[in-house]
Order: structure tokens, then C-alpha cells, then sequence
């Protein structure tokens, strides 16, 4: 039996937090869970690779008298950097470690990791029809691309859909399919101990980015708020999310993000309700979480805070409430009625 450490925190029986840093990111660090197995032990998400990152996920095993080897498999929850980016470099040390990740995510991995120029350009000209100026769009467009550094790229071993069950031979573990954050995140849900190890999908104090970009589908945040009531009735006891701390109410948070999000869609509609504006317009024109103005906020900020927009103003149109026009190239909306 593994023993509790400093750095290995035991949030539910027989499973076990390592908090992984993420550099230079106000998130701070990455929750990996690591869940007892008989024939070896299951990894919920690995943190990105930096040598401090490395290192902390490799002294959380020690803590657990484990080493990689003793993985035998590795659910990530989505491909974005800070989730995906150790388990290249996992599978190097322990080849036999089983990859899983949702269908929908394997699609991604090449093209945003390994072929960029192709899904560079498409963000460029979707930034430019959604009203980007000329002179922000190398910025913008460019705005992701320094966190690749901190991938190491592999292929699942195995793709799932939701709905399938993962045993650890202790544990028997439900995959849900929840997009939105990301088009292929899952949760997992352990219905013994009524643990849901939630992801990016319902976090206890910030909301995850829900973005319109080239690889979302069109109404990334329909499909969020839909995978929001899929689990908010989950008879979950404890909520392990990727960030921040464990925490216990999942359906009053997930009415908290909902109403975050019904707050965010009325300053939208006022925003739109005198003349037609692009998403880069509404966007400058809303209130953010972030101490600066517009005109000062850092390029991923800005490219984040268009495409958030440009996701409530695509849920917006597919609900009847605005109605989206083009004039020279450019996409804009306006209220309906207005």
C-alpha cells in the first residue's frame, strides 16, 4: 500500500494529488491524480515538461514508493499543453505505460504540435474575419505558439468516445465526454467513493476558456453549457479538478459558472444592441478580469478574450438572439430586434 507524503496528498482512498508547476502562469501548477491499481496504477494528466515539472511529477511517485514504470496507464483529459505535455516524455521511460485520450483529441495533437503553418494560417484569416486589425494579427495569431516548447509529442495507445470504463483492478472509472474547453476533454467518474476528477471542465473558482477557434466546432459554448448539465445531478462527493483545490458542491458551482456566463451574454447583447460590431469590437468593449486596458493587454490575452466572445456570440446566433452580417470581409452581429 502506498503511504501519503508531503508532496502526495491522499484527497480520497487510494488516490492521490501531485501538484505539477506550471511556469510563469498565474494557474500556478497542475493537479496529476494518481489512482491505486493492482496491476499497476492509472495517471490522470502529467503536467507540462519542464525540468521542475518533471521532477515534481517523479518525486509525487517517489513519495508513493512509485516510479513511472508502475503506471500502466495514463487518462489525459484533453491536449492542451499544461494536461498532454509530460506523457511524450512518460512513454520514453515506460513504453508499456497505456496513452488514452478522447478521439476528437488525437485529431489535434499533429497539427498543433507537430504541422503548425497549416492551422497558423487558418487562424490568421478567422482572427482577420472577426475584425482583428491588420497590425495585431502576427501577434495574435502567433499568441499560443511559445507553449509548444513544452510538449513532448506521442500518440494515444488507445482512443475512447465516453461512456467506457477504465479499471485499475481497485477502481472501476467512467469516462465522460464533456466538450467545450477542449472538443475531446473527458472527466472520469469513480461511483464507489463518488469521486469526479472533473479536468479543466469545472474548476472551483475560475471559469475554463471556452474559445471559437478553426479546430472548436461551431458553438463551443452550447456544447460546454450541454456537457455542464450532463454532470451537474453526478451524485459527486468530491470534485479533483486540474486547477486550484479539491472542493465538494459540483451542481452549485456548475449554477455559478452558469450564471457567469448568462451575466457575460447580457453585456454582449448590450454591446450589440445599437449598431452591428465585430467579435475583436465586442470584445474591446466588455468587462475582463484583468487589471489593464484594452489596448494593454498581453497578445494571448487579447487573442483569448476575442475568441471567448466570438464563442457567446456563435451560442447567441444559434439561440435566435443575434444575427451575424458581413460587410467588407468582416463578420459582424448585431441584436436581434435591435
Amino acid at each position: 500500500m502506498a503511504k501519503n507524503s508531503d508532496i502526495s496528498i491522499q484527497v480520497a482512498p487510494g488516490i492521490y494529488r501531485v501538484r505539477v508547476p506550471i511556469p510563469d502562469n498565474p494557474l500556478g501548477h497542475l493537479n496529476c491524480y494518481l489512482v491505486e491499481g493492482k496491476n499497476g496504477w492509472l495517471m490522470v494528466d502529467t503536467g507540462w515538461y519542464t525540468p521542475d515539472a518533471f521532477s515534481a511529477l517523479e518525486a509525487g511517485l517517489r513519495g508513493l514508493d512509485l516510479g513511472f514504470a508502475d503506471i500502466a496507464t495514463i487518462v489525459v483529459t484533453h491536449v492542451h499543453p499544461d494536461h498532454f505535455g509530460l506523457a511524450g516524455r512518460i512513454k520514453q521511460i515506460s513504453p508499456k505505460t497505456e496513452l488514452v485520450t478522447h478521439r476528437w483529441e488525437v485529431d489535434l495533437i499533429e497539427s498543433r504540435y507537430i504541422r503548425l503553418s497549416d492551422l497558423r494560417e487558418k487562424m490568421y484569416q478567422m482572427l482577420a474575419r472577426h475584425g482583428v486589425p491588420a497590425a495585431d494579427l502576427p501577434l495574435l495569431g502567433s499568441a499560443s505558439m511559445p507553449a509548444i516548447q513544452f510538449v513532448t509529442v506521442t500518440l494515444p495507445d488507445r482512443t475512447v468516445y465516453g461512456g467506457e470504463i477504465i479499471s485499475t483492478g481497485v477502481y472501476d472509472l467512467e469516462l465522460i465526454w464533456t466538450p467545450g474547453h477542449s472538443s475531446g476533454h473527458i472527466c472520469l467518474y469513480e461511483p464507489q467513493n463518488q469521486v469526479l476528477f472533473s479536468g479543466d471542465h469545472v474548476l472551483p473558482k475560475i471559469t475554463p476558456n471556452i474559445s471559437r477557434n478553426v479546430q472548436s466546432g461551431d458553438n463551443p459554448l452550447g456544447d460546454f453549457i450541454g456537457s455542464l448539465h450532463k454532470i451537474e445531478n453526478l451524485p459527486a462527493k468530491v470534485v479533483l479538478p486540474a486547477h486550484e483545490d479539491t472542493f465538494t458542491d459540483l451542481k452549485g458551482r456548475i449554477g455559478q459558472i452558469l450564471v457567469h456566463h448568462h451575466r457575460r451574454e447580457a453585456e454582449i447583447k448590450e454591446a450589440i444592441s445599437q449598431r452591428p460590431l465585430s467579435a475583436y469590437d465586442v470584445s474591446s468593449r466588455i468587462t475582463w478580469d484583468i487589471p489593464l486596458a484594452w489596448e494593454q493587454f498581453p497578445a494571448l490575452h487579447k487573442r483569448s478574450a476575442v475568441t471567448e466572445t466570438l464563442a457567446h456570440l456563435d451560442w447567441m446566433r444559434w439561440k435566435g438572439q443575434v444575427e451575424r452580417l458581413e460587410q467588407d470581409g468582416v463578420y459582424l452581429y448585431r441584436a436581434v430586434g435591435a
